[in-house]
């Protein structure tokens, strides 16, 4: 099925019992057993069913494997935020004393748990000095068990050359690690260009509404976690918390998410909600449509912007002259993401002024919202971060990050409009 037929109907078959076509919400704790026997079974993972929804719940399946046939992968697993995604992604794949290597432009919450969290926890997170295949390369040694990059970068707007970096991970042994929040797996499936791994923030496009939080982790299945066993022994070495299970003879191509669930899911208890799982797929079912018209409109405001006699730059991949305009050609469809930015005259201070004179455009954090968004990253997404490790991930002090959303897009240019005159 093509993604926007999978999105209406990926992962679901008609309720055998009650032959409900809307996807029913298990709005339960926990299941019951046959038996000490079924339920010996089921702890033991000898055997298919549910035991506790913080481990796994049926609506939450639906969503798992809907997502996991959006983004071309094997299984999904998913979480209670984004950010718990890209956590658990990550902690999944390392242990103590090794490191990763990181693109240097990303969500400011992943650089604080990269450049703060993680190495408080033995992890240490390189970060290299481009997004470029070479200067990852020159970063990896014999402790390094993932690269990571966001496919589109938040809010820099840089598009991450997957096939390269995928190359340079896997002829070291490790797996790529891709957010794909920013582009969703409408307009690029990293797995079908080198991924290994990849996480998606539900809360964004593929959610829509700015409704309800979820993250979601995707394995491609093609990483083989047992020939290179060396660099990770949890996937193939009996795992003492759970049996001796040794996930890799157990689960095959399917180690990676099933650790995952068994080991941080479990413990961790970052769960998704039932209800939560619902409303998540119900934005799904309209994704496509969304995109489209993010993507039109997207395009229309950075040209308006482009012409503003008021705006000093406009980051958009649409454009030819842009770095990444050829990038956005291979992997985006031809398309550039509604996700933009741009710096206004008269720097911090006309950007804030910008900002606070918006009135159709919503001010706040989120993106990929219906509604048309903005945030001034200088102040809030990267606000933890230095003058120094915010240019690094692209931000600037005049920058707005816009998210154009599927209003009209004559109400969204002239809301633009009249904040712009406001930094006169």
């Amino acid at each position: 099925m093509k993604p926007e037929t999978i999105a209406i109907h990926g992962g679901y078959e008609v309720d055998p019992t009650t032959k409900a076509v809307a996807v029913p919400i298990y709005q339960t704790v926990a299941y019951a057993f046959d038996s000490a026997e079924h339920a010996a079974a089921l702890f033991n993972l000898e055997a298919e069913g549910f035991r506790y929804t913080r481990i796994q719940n049926p609506t939450t399946a639906v969503l798992e494997r809907r997502v996991a046939a959006l983004e071309g992968g094997l299984e999904a697993m998913c979480v209670s935020s984004g950010q718990a995604a890209v956590n658990y992604a990550v902690l999944n794949a390392t242990e103590l004393g090794c490191n990763i290597i990181s693109v240097p432009q990303l969500y400011g919450t992943t650089h604080t748990l990269f450049a703060h969290i993680l190495p408080g926890m033995g992890v240490t997170v390189r970060f290299a000095a481009s997004d470029r295949a070479d200067d990852i390369a020159r970063l990896i040694d014999e402790k390094t068990r993932a690269v990571f990059c966001e496919s589109v970068g938040n809010p820099a707007g840089n598009i991450c050359d997957l096939e390269a970096l995928a190359g340079v991970a896997h002829a070291h042994g490790i797996p790529l690690i891709v957010d794909n929040t920013v582009a969703s797996p409408i307009l690029l499936r990293p797995i079908e260009h080198g991924a290994d791994i990849v996480v998606n923030s539900l809360t964004k496009f593929l959610g829509g509404h700015g409704t309800t939080l979820g993250g979601a982790i995707i394995d491609s299945g093609n990483f083989d976690w047992k020939r290179h066993a060396a660099r990770f022994p949890a996937f193939s070495q009996p795992d003492h918390s759970y049996h001796g299970l040794v996930y890799t003879d157990h689960f095959g191509k399917g180690a990676y998410i099933a650790r995952c669930r068994s080991v941080y899911l479990r413990t961790g208890g970052a769960v998704l909600a039932p209800l939560s799982a619902f409303l998540l797929l119900q934005g799904i079912e309209t994704v496509a449509l969304r995109v489209e018209r993010h993507v039109a409109n997207g395009r229309k405001v950075a040209e308006f912007l482009r012409g503003n006699p008021r705006v000093e730059w406009v980051k958009y991949a649409g454009f030819p002259e842009s770095p990444y305009h050829a990038l956005a050609q291979k992997y985006l469809r031809g398309s550039a993401c509604s996700l933009l930015s741009v710096g206004i005259k008269g720097g911090y201070a006309a950007a804030v002024k910008f900002h606070d004179a918006l009135k159709l455009v919503t001010r706040l954090v989120n993106l990929g919202d219906a509604k048309s968004l903005a945030c001034h990253p200088a102040s809030t997404t990267h606000r933890q971060m230095s003058a120094e490790e915010q240019r690094s991930a692209g931000v600037l002090p005049e920058m707005i990050r816009l998210s154009i959303g599927i209003e009209h897009i004559d109400d969204i240019l002239e809301d633009l409009n009249q904040a712009l005159k406001a930094t006169a």
